[in-house]
């Protein structure tokens, strides 16, 4: 029997996020969901999915700018898929995998009510609503792929993975938290150590002992065990050519490495009709906290939701 993972309420990362929690197609399996704003007004509400091992702390900038751009009124349905966060770990390591995520977006969906939708997603999370696009379309009236494409960087794979590897080697506050800013510190330049601090607080948290925990199920690494630096990943261009009428925008931060600039390009090329925009400085995830690419994020939302309306009226 497998130890429960803890997560502490009181956790900083996640303060000013409660959550609800909704149950997968296993009942024993719940994902959790933070909402922003009552649905069922006269908007699309925006439904934003992490990345592979993170959590909707990453989505904190955005949710504030919509509540300050929009008021209260706009809502968005923060998502924490099974595995990730404040939602329960999947019972079987073979049960984690792009499908099962997508069916699990699709299931939310119709827990809450909603019938179409627009979808921000990062890293693999843009790996979810692709699948998910090609499953269910109709439930998707726009998306925004952020770090995410049809091909995967085996780069980012790799530092992920040996990221991982050594931060659980560490012991005692200082070492961990002076390990933890070296990691961040080159995806992220312009910020302070307690900026990288609270930033490595949306992934981990720290035991009484000193000791990192993770704020996901480590089993969803394990897949990544064998990818190697020069491996090139299946690229999945049938889902990226199925989005073809569905509005998209597509968004790569600078300094990732989960999204090659090369396979950034060629989406361009082959959507010239999306926007396309890159974020300076930073790399993955994304901190929104630029004003040039969440007003283009929030204007992308407000005019897919407008035409949606219009063309179902």
């Amino acid at each position: 029997m497998r130890k429960p993972r803890f997560v502490p309420d009181e956790h900083a990362a996640f303060a000013g996020l409660p959550v609800q929690y909704v149950a997968t197609r296993n009942p024993r399996v719940r994902a959790a969901i933070h909402l922003t704003a009552p649905l069922g007004g006269h908007t699309l509400p925006l439904i934003c999915l992490s990345g592979l091992q993170r959590n909707m702390s990453d989505f904190i900038g955005l949710a504030d700018y919509f509540r300050r751009r929009k008021g209260e009124n706009w809502p968005l349905v923060l998502v924490d898929l099974p595995g990730r966060g404040r939602a329960d770990d999947r019972e079987r390591d073979a049960d984690y995998g792009t499908l099962a995520d997508a069916e699990d977006v699709a299931d939310i969906l119709a827990a809450l009510g909603i019938r179409r939708s627009i979808l921000l997603a990062q890293g693999h999370g843009g790996q979810v609503s692709m699948a998910l696009a090609a499953r269910h379309p109709l439930l998707i009236a726009g998306l925004v792929l952020l770090d995410a494409g049809p091909v995967v960087d085996s780069r980012g794979i790799v530092r992920l993975r040996n990221n991982f590897e050594h931060i659980r080697t560490l012991r005692g506050a200082k070492r961990v938290t002076a390990g933890l800013r070296r990691m961040l510190a080159g995806d992220y330049p312009d910020l302070s150590g307690e900026q990288l601090d609270a930033l490595a607080q949306r992934s981990y948290t720290m035991d009484k002992r000193g000791r990192l925990r993770p704020l996901f199920d480590e089993r969803i690494l394990a897949p990544l065990a064998k990818i190697g630096l020069g491996d090139v990943l299946e690229p999945q261009w049938p889902l990226f050519e199925a989005l073809k009428s569905l509005p998209l925008m597509m968004l790569r931060t600078q300094l990732t490495d989960q999204l090659r600039r090369e396979t950034f390009e060629e989406m361009v090329k082959r959507r010239p009709d999306a926007e396309a925009l890159t974020i300076a400085g930073q790399g993955s995830p994304a901190l929104f906290d630029q004003h040039e690419e969440i007003e283009a994020v929030a204007d992308f939302v407000t005019r897919v939701s407008r035409d949606a309306i219009k063309r179902a009226a």
